[in-house]
């Protein structure tokens, strides 16, 4: 009888997760924005391309009117792209209903805003609830929930208090608690200094480089090259093109010999 050839065993191929890296929570794709009025096409945003991967703290920088505000209003769903492809999470969003995006907000996006948009008559512990309350969680659960986040922002004794006993430093605070309140997936943050003197400023910038070091994803938005530094990556918009590796002294002269008048 002929003897049979040995058997060789292949290592297994590794999945494909393995080799990428973990899935994007942001991924965007030659995303356009125009608005129309009337006869006039405004071109915010043009063929960006975007990812920010678990555990990124990106900050996005430019000059007033670059897009900054379009972009990150797309990141949370508060908008949509003209052109282009956006994925959350590894899921494209753009065949969801107005009902679809507002449970994908409130479950993978926590938003830090310049304004801190707390409601004024409710309390700092029921404002930092409210999106537990929108998912139908239950009080027994929620509350200890609310009780951590307001200790993670150093809150706690606060929260009775309504937001307008509160400094604009601890209102921001409250409105890290409550982004964070849901354990998101991303942080977006919409210009988080932009009411406050330097000083709280430096805190809330402090915090976030505290949420970030336990863990949390974030994305910033900001004109202040002094917070943009502080995070890993800095990418800039201008005239609604996303530029990465470029330093906020090119950024300024970029936009000075535009300005400058031609002789």
């Amino acid at each position: 009888m002929r003897a049979m050839a040995p058997t060789t065993t292949f290592p297994a191929a590794a999945d494909a997760s393995e080799i990428a890296g973990p899935v994007p929570i942001i991924r965007l794709q030659q995303v356009t924005k125009i608005f129309y009025a009337e006869d006039v096409e405004t071109h915010a945003l043009a063929d960006i391309d975007l990812e920010i991967r678990p555990g990124d703290y990106v900050a996005v920088a430019g000059p007033s009117g670059c897009g900054k505000s379009t972009l990150l209003s797309i990141l949370g769903l508060l908008d949509t792209p003209t052109e282009g492809r956006y994925w959350l999470n590894g899921q494209p969003v753009e065949g969801l209903s107005f009902k679809e995006r507002a449970h994908a907000r409130n479950r993978s996006i926590g938003f830090i805003f310049q304004s801190f948009n707390l409601i004024g008559d409710l309390s700092v512990a029921e404002n930092v609830e409210l999106p537990l309350t929108y998912r139908g969680m239950r009080p027994a659960e929620r509350r200890p929930r609310v009780q951590a986040a307001l200790d993670r922002v150093g809150m706690s004794h606060r929260a009775k208090h309504l937001p307008g006993q509160l400094s604009g430093g601890q209102q921001q605070r409250v409105a890290v608690a409550r982004a964070v309140v849901g354990e998101p997936s991303i942080l977006l943050c919409d210009e988080p200094t932009g009411n406050l003197d330097s000083k709280n400023g430096a805190l809330v910038m402090d915090l976030l480089r505290e949420l970030h070091e336990a863990g949390s994803t974030l994305c910033m938005v900001t004109h202040d090259p002094r917070y943009a530094g502080r995070a890993q990556r800095t990418i800039h918009l201008f005239d609604g093109r996303l530029v990465e590796g470029i330093s906020d002294q090119e950024t300024s002269s970029t936009v000075e010999s535009y300005r400058r008048p031609t002789s």
